[in-house]
């Protein structure tokens, strides 16, 4: 067993702590039993008051807190109502910080970069303790967020009497709704304003804007530029390039052409890479609420309530990505939140729903949709077309396990690589995808602009830039075009997710789902053309259109989504959302379902827990069912004798600072003597750092580097020449018995976002297994790997 060694033994434990912690089989005479326990209730801080009389009488009726004495009474009048022990009790918790204050500067040579303020030393009452600020990919203390919230809205409601006590707890109430309206306008106004440059830009690649009537319109694009003309070869303000330039042939205009498609490839949207906007727009729409929370705060100083809002920005950003409130909701409730209370699904409605009015009200398309590619049906399907729809959902499948499985290869050579030349590799990935694109003219469409093309029903639509829809479409040679299409766009979205840049899968798998949709139902639609009589078709009527390509299209593109990122609820309802064509809801699903089936037999991940698995994030995903190791935890925890554990007293501020010199660990167990590791509390290495450092610097107190520490209560110790650790401890921490089964800690870990669980036997510290333990055990499969040193906790 390592051990911290102490630097002296001067510093003794107390007669009543000795008693508090001694073994249960050591003594039981009852005489000094009783007076053990007489030297524990005379430590008792909340013991002042029990000299008064207990009476059994019933309490007199407070007066309503709505009568004349308490009408206009403030915070002041409200205290005198608490009883002393409570008012003590609180006003011990104001003084507690709760979080990190910048304003003061940080001792010099500490390790930490957030300052705690100092607070009272009496550390019986109850309280979360302190804690700095979180270091970046490390879990954040939910038991310990929760705690502090609980305890400030304690107070607030305990002060909060009459008129302005109420409106004290409603405005502190109203700051959350404050934030989640203003980050969905926020995200409303990004979103159209990205939508509106992107379709530029996009357009800019094949010509430009001149304007009727001598006007210069060169900020408008095609769309803009041409509205009210129904087929847009009839436009007289768009130039292309062939014409600007004056190229005459139709070979030089093709290469002019060809050429500036290429110059003007930048911007990552518009330059036609394979990725789209809707993962970017997910993280503008939760920095734009992180921003926002800046200056409450009660939300901006607890990270439990901080992750409740962006989870609700979350489902802002994927609101205007697709139109699709309720289904930003279901998404982020589905991939982003492990943990969802009610209150966060209402939050993220509300936060959903007023970006989407928003993004509605700017009205970037001039055509009143919020995406440019919601489209609606007038035809409904037939029995015989859930085949079709089910082999949709197997290539849906196929799609992403392929697509996962061939992106982290790619990822993983880059890697092993060490490519130091991003913006290269960026322009390199961007020239190919030009390149590609330009020959086939459903790969030279913006990918929103595609993806509503193949959406739009031949019926209703009166923009067919593409050709779809003309006499003629429906042949083998435009099959074969958007089949190829699928296939280049299949392996350029693998190459491009994943580059420095600002990007996301979900439009590029709606784009290839949708390519391989539509020619499977235009092959559909030249079948039946070919053979009206065969006995599937026997329920199509005559002289009315009995397949619609579009539908194969958005029911492709669902399933190449859930094939890539394994949702299914939440797809369902943003394509429902998309087209508002109840009627498809139910091959949408079965196709959704097929492609999460197919999907599973490549691996159970999806595209965004196979990048945070590549990345070695310590993510526990609680969806994941996989079996566990059946052994007992003892088998796979960090034994007490690899510990490195601290003892209750005999150390100073030179041999922490030491211990914390020779050694990595990022927290150490606290115990009440080596030879008896009673389990005290857990530190963490920051918290240590800092109160160590902050001693040093401190002026109102005179400590040296000799001065005695402790983490249990000394009488007779003297405040101002020793240091009292207990601020800084986790007194409380998640503990479990040492011979409980692997699988109830892994479910700990899972659904409690636990860092940390110690092992006892009868109060004795026995083991420690941290998240990353848990994370590497359940990744690797390491059934047979016990009895191991740990390397960091």
């Amino acid at each position: 067993m390592s051990l911290a060694t102490p630097s002296s033994s001067d510093v003794g434990l107390s007669s009543s702590t000795q008693g508090a912690y001694a073994n249960e089989s050591e003594d039981d005479d009852p005489v000094s039993n009783y007076s053990r326990d007489e030297a524990i209730f005379a430590e008792d801080p909340f013991s002042q008051n029990d000299s008064e009389p207990i009476s059994f009488k019933r309490k007199q009726k407070q007066p309503s807190r709505f009568s004349l004495s308490n009408v206009f009474s403030g915070i002041g009048s409200s205290t005198s109502q608490i009883p002393a022990a409570s008012r003590n009790q609180d006003a011990n918790l104001t003084d507690w910080p709760n979080v990190a204050d910048n304003s003061r500067p940080v001792a010099a040579n500490s390790d930490v970069g957030d300052f705690k303020e100092d607070g009272p030393l009496d550390w019986y009452v109850e309280g979360p303790g302190r804690r700095l600020a979180y270091d970046d990919l490390t879990a954040i203390d939910w038991v310990f967020e929760y705690t502090k919230e609980r305890q400030r809205k304690r107070l607030l409601f305990s002060t909060g009497q009459g008129v302005l006590g109420h409106l004290r707890q409603i405005l502190d109430g109203s700051y959350v709704w404050v934030v989640l309206v203003a980050s969905g306008i926020a995200v409303g106004l990004l979103a159209a304003g990205i939508d509106i440059a992107s379709n530029w830009l996009s357009d800019i690649k094949t010509g430009y804007c001149k304007g009727e009537e001598g006007f210069s319109q060169f900020y408008l694009n095609r769309g803009f530029c041409c509205w009210g003309h129904e087929d847009f070869s009839e436009c007289s303000g768009w130039i292309p390039w062939r014409k600007a330039f004056m190229v005459a042939s139709a070979g030089g205009g093709y290469v002019l052409e060809y050429i500036l498609f290429i110059m003007f490839a930048c911007l990552v949207v518009a330059s036609g890479m394979w990725v789209g906007k809707e993962g970017p727009l997910v993280h503008v729409a939760c920095c734009c609420a992180n921003i926002l929370m800046k200056p409450f705060d009660t939300l901006n100083n607890n990270e439990a309530r901080k992750r409740e809002v962006l989870s609700a920005a979350a489902a802002a950003g994927i609101s205007v990505a697709f139109g699709a409130p309720i289904g930003g909701v279901l998404f982020s409730l589905e991939q982003l939140s492990y943990y969802f209370p009610d209150k966060t699904m209402w939050q993220s409605f509300v936060c959903a729903s007023v970006a989407a009015v928003t993004l509605q009200a700017l009205n970037p398309f001039h055509t009143g949709k919020i995406v440019l590619y919601q489209v609606t049906y007038t035809r409904e399907w037939h029995r015989f077309e859930m085949i079709p729809f089910m082999i949709l959902g197997i290539f849906g499948g196929l799609y992403g396990g392929l697509f996962i499985k061939l992106n982290m290869k790619v990822a993983r050579w880059r890697k092993s690589r060490g490519w130091a030349f991003p913006l290269l590799e960026i322009a390199v990935v961007a020239v190919i995808t030009a390149l590609v694109n330009f020959p086939n003219k459903f790969m030279r469409a913006q990918s929103s602009e595609l993806v509503y093309q193949l959406f739009a029903e031949c019926a209703t639509t009166t923009d067919d830039q593409l050709d779809l829809c003309k006499t003629g479409a429906a042949s083998f040679g435009v099959i074969a075009l958007l089949l190829m299409a699928a296939m280049a766009g299949f392996c350029l979205a693998s190459v491009s997710f994943g580059l420095e840049i600002p990007a996301g899968i979900i439009l590029p798998s709606l784009a290839i789902g949708a390519l391989f949709g539509r020619a499977l139902g235009i092959a559909v639609e030249m079948w039946q053309a070919a053979f009206p009589t065969f006995v599937l078709f026997q329920s199509c009527e005559p002289d009315i259109p009995c397949i619609t390509p579009a539908t194969y299209a958005i029911i492709g593109a669902a399933s190449a989504l859930g094939g890539a990122t394994r949702m299914t609820v939440s797809i369902v309802v943003i394509m429902f959302e998309l087209t508002g064509a109840l009627t498809y809801v139910i091959p949408i699903m079965i196709a959704v379902m097929l492609s999460k089936w197919c999907g599973d037999i490549f691996g159970k991940r999806g595209i965004y827990e196979s990048w945070i698995h590549f990345n070695e994030y310590p993510f526990l995903d609680h969806k994941d069912d996989r079996p566990p190791p059946d052994m007992p935890v003892s088998r796979m925890m960090t034994n007490i004798d690899d510990l490195t554990i601290i003892p209750a007293v005999g150390h100073t501020i030179e041999s922490l600072k030491s211990l914390l010199a020779q050694t990595r660990y990022r927290g150490f167990p606290v115990v009440l003597d080596t030879s008896n590791p009673i389990l005290l509390g857990f530190i963490t290495r920051k918290e240590l750092s800092y109160a160590l450092e902050s001693s040093l610097s401190s002026s109102n107190r005179n400590l040296g580097p000799e001065t005695q520490t402790y983490f249990v209560h000394q009488p007779f110790a003297d405040p101002s020449d020793t240091l009292d650790l207990r601020p800084w401890m986790d007194q409380t921490p998640i503990t479990l018995n040492s011979h409980i089964n692997f699988s109830i800690v892994l479910g700990m870990f899972q659904r409690l976002g636990l860092r940390y669980v110690l092992f006892v036997h009868k109060g004795h510290l026995r083991g420690l297994l941290t998240k990353k333990d848990v994370w590497t055990l359940k990744m690797l499969r390491l059934e047979k790997r016990i009895g191991r040193k740990r390397l960091d906790y």
